[in-house]
């Protein structure tokens, strides 16, 4: 009984030696492999483009943060500022209608700087804004591209 096996497996063997591939099905999975490896290279370039296009997008936004964290910090020391400063004025006044006189400048100089200060900020996150959006729009765009010409 198992010489009778052993002899079915040199069988088999042998003519697993002798066994050809039909040449058209060789042929269809050369072509498959290349295809896949071809779909698979344009695949990762579009990847690593990608994630490139973010990484510039998410520096931008990181900018945009940074500009807008800059400006709020350089407001908030230009409106301490000016408090000294009027303060400094009112506490060397001599008459308390002076005082009341110094006080409404101040208030109608710090509502006219908070009108600009506002716009200021307005444009700024605006611009901000509106710079992400564009390069978010432009790197979908890419990335849509790309990947509509690996199929």
């Amino acid at each position: 009984m198992n010489d009778q096996f052993t002899r079915q497996a040199q069988d088999f063997l042998a003519a697993a030696k002798e066994a050809r591939i039909p040449e058209n099905v060789q042929a269809i999975a050369e072509d498959s492999v290349a295809k896949s490896r071809e779909a698979y290279t344009k695949m990762t370039a579009a990847t690593q483009d990608g994630v490139k296009a973010m990484q510039e997008i998410m520096q931008a936004a990181q900018a945009g943060a940074k500009s807008f964290g800059e400006k709020m910090l350089h407001t908030a020391s230009v409106n301490a500022e000016a408090a000294f400063d009027a303060a400094e004025a009112m506490a060397r006044a001599k008459t308390v209608p002076e005082v009341a006189r110094l006080q409404a400048s101040f208030v109608q100089q710090q509502l006219a700087t908070a009108s600009a200060q506002t716009k200021e900020f307005f444009e700024l996150s605006n611009k901000i804004g509106r710079q992400t959006l564009e390069s978010m729009n432009a790197v979908a765009s890419k990335t849509f591209e790309q990947f509509k010409n690996v199929g």
